[in-house]
């Protein structure tokens, strides 16, 4: 049987990103989690870390915290089944991987009935949706909104629909570099605006103007920020449609190329024995998630 004691040390320590977090986190010194890590890697043999900065889980570390991650999330359910057990406490925070531009749009409206309701707390982790699916694979997260379909062993994932893009530029960016019209080349001679390294949404949207190659870019780390930057004429850049309806009707930004869109689905990705909670707001993200999102091209 396994020590729980020994398992939840673990999973503060990468949660927490760090041992001297975790000490804090479980109310216990700093030499008592190191400890309880050691005791872990006697009991299985081998480590469950990689001591750096910050810590991160070995192979069978991922694992044992893939079986934390489900475990709280069953235990959660029983407290439900057997009400002596429910404390009346708020239970701990459901963590999930989400791609910014989801955070900035469409996901607390799809969620917040559902966590008043099921008085759900949540811990988001904020990754690019094309390596979001990292998060469930080191076992840091019960789910994850990711551009990624296949999941990895012991989840499954779901199509939630599309996030609209397209290319947005302030009035002013537009005289200074597109005089004589827009065209591709254009576009990858002026400065864009790409969220970080994983992000890859302008290449993936010049090449699908026949562009190759790299070409000049800000970067911005911030799903709102990266619209003030597009709006202060730093750059072009791929917004979600969605987030700047307001914008497009003012003027302060316009279409670059209004026929060329880009469309990026969106998969929920969640743990097969994750519990009651889990299955239902899948069912509730299933449900209303295409009120926001457009149907896959």
């Amino acid at each position: 049987m396994f020590d729980y004691k020994l398992l939840a040390a673990l999973a503060a320590v990468v949660e927490q990103a760090g041992f001297e977090r975790a000490a804090q986190l479980l109310g216990v010194s700093q030499s008592a989690v190191s400890q309880r890590i050691k005791l872990l890697e006697a009991r299985v043999g081998q480590p469950v870390l990689v001591r750096g900065t910050p810590p991160l889980p070995t192979d069978v570390g991922r694992r044992l915290l893939n079986h934390v991650q489900q475990v709280r999330l069953l235990e959660r359910d029983l407290q439900g089944q057997v009400p002596a057990l429910d404390e009346g406490a708020w239970p701990e925070r459901l963590r999930i991987a989400l791609n910014a531009d989801s955070l900035a749009t469409w996901w607390a409206a799809a969620v917040g009935p559902f966590c008043a309701s099921h008085r759900v707390l949540l811990e988001l982790l904020v990754e690019d949706q094309e390596v979001g699916l990292k998060r469930m694979r080191a076992g840091d997260v019960a789910a994850c909104v990711c551009a990624s379909e296949r999941p990895v062993a012991g989840a499954r994932s779901q199509l939630l629909g599309a996030m609209r893009y397209r290319a947005l530029a302030s009035p002013a960016f537009i005289a200074r570099h597109f005089a004589r019209g827009v065209t591709p080349t254009a576009l990858a001679r002026s400065p864009a605006i790409v969220f970080g390294p994983d992000d890859q949404l302008q290449h993936r949207y010049l090449q699908g103007l026949g562009v190759e190659g790299g070409f000049v870019h800000h970067l911005c780390p911030s799903s709102e920020g990266f619209v003030r930057m597009t709006e202060g004429g730093l750059g072009w850049g791929l917004v979600p449609e969605q987030q700047v309806q307001a914008q497009l009707a003012s003027g302060s930004l316009c279409e670059l190329l209004p026929e060329q869109v880009l469309d990026v689905p969106l998969y929920w990705h969640h743990w097969r024995n994750g519990g009651e909670l889990l299955a239902e707001l899948t069912q509730q993200l299933q449900r209303c998630a295409g009120q926001w999102l457009v149907p896959p091209g």
